[in-house]
């Protein structure tokens, strides 16, 4: 049976969630994720094409660029607006959607991961309309794909 990850009822128009257990502690996930180079990796959208700036590691404040593609290439700006280590990281980009992810240790090797993005605050509410169309599966096949690598 292919894994999938639990896509969430938030009862909240343009805010989405998903969630999945993975395997692996926390620690490894969070040092995973806050790395900008890995994004493309566990990408389940498919418009991640990889990083172009900022450090290895994310930290609160911290700036970095991604190649993105859907329909044409682009360049999109993100920002680190929430960070504790190996628990909570989330960033936004200049329309100001956030994609967050929450870990939650289960045991030592194993963690529940919360993904979600938030659109209310978006600065282009057209742009973010047909986002429950695409944005909960995209972040369960994200999820999916990081268990895989997690585990793998």
């Amino acid at each position: 049976m292919k894994e999938k990850a639990q896509i969430l009822d938030t009862g909240v128009p343009l805010f989405f969630k998903a969630q999945l257990e993975i395997n692996a502690p926390a620690q490894k996930i969070f040092d995973f994720i806050s790395c900008p180079a890995n994004h493309q990796l566990m990408d389940g959208s498919g418009m991640v094409r990889g990083s172009i700036r900022g450090g290895s590691r994310l930290y609160l404040g911290a700036k970095f660029g991604m190649k993105m593609k859907i329909g044409i290439a682009y360049i999109i700006q993100n920002q680190v607006v929430e960070f504790q280590e190996n628990k909570v990281i989330a960033w936004r980009h200049v329309l100001h959607n956030v994609w967050r992810y929450e870990l939650t240790e289960v045991d030592a090797n194993t963690t529940l991961v919360t993904e979600s993005w938030d659109g209310r605050q978006a600065r282009s509410k057209w742009w973010v309309a047909d986002s429950g169309e695409w944005v909960p599966t995209a972040m369960a096949k994200t999820l999916v794909k990081l268990k895989g690598l997690m585990q793998g």
